[in-house]
C-alpha cells in the first residue's frame, strides 16, 4: 500500500513558462478536489487568463509596473508577464471557480466522481 509523505506534500508538476515574473504557487489536494493558490498582488482581475484543458490548468497574465521611469536602489517586487501551468493528475468536474482577493488568486477544482453506466436493453 502506498502512503503519502507525512509532510502532506505531493509531487504534482508545476511549470513556469519563460517570463519575467514567477509568482509563488500552492497546490493543495483534499479528498474532494484541489485548491490552487497563487500569490500575486497588484493585478487587475481582467488581466488574468485562466484556462483548463487536457488536465492542465494554465494561469497567465501581466503585472504592470507603475514606476517605469525611475531609478531603483532596491527591487524585490517583480513585474511583467507570467504563466504558470499545473498538471492535475485526476479527472475533475466542469465546475471550476476562481476568486481573487487580498493579493491571492484561488482556483477551486472538484474531483470527478465515478459514474455507473447502465447497459441499454436492446429490446426496449
Amino acid at each position: 500500500m502506498f502512503e503519502y509523505p507525512r509532510s502532506g506534500m505531493f509531487n504534482l508538476r508545476v511549470s513556469y513558462m519563460n517570463h519575467n515574473y514567477r509568482p509563488p504557487v500552492d497546490v493543495i489536494e483534499t479528498t474532494t478536489g484541489y485548491l490552487i493558490r497563487i500569490e500575486i498582488a497588484g493585478v487587475n482581475e481582467s488581466d488574468f487568463n485562466i484556462r483548463y484543458d487536457h488536465n492542465v490548468l494554465n494561469v497567465s497574465g501581466t503585472r504592470q509596473d507603475s514606476y517605469k521611469n525611475f531609478t531603483f536602489h532596491q527591487m524585490e517586487i517583480h513585474f511583467g508577464e507570467f504563466e504558470v501551468q499545473i498538471a492535475i493528475p485526476n479527472p475533475i468536474e466542469d465546475s471550476i471557480t476562481a476568486e481573487y482577493k487580498n493579493g491571492f488568486l484561488e482556483i477551486s477544482m472538484k474531483k470527478a466522481t465515478p459514474k455507473k453506466i447502465h447497459i441499454k436493453d436492446k429490446d426496449a
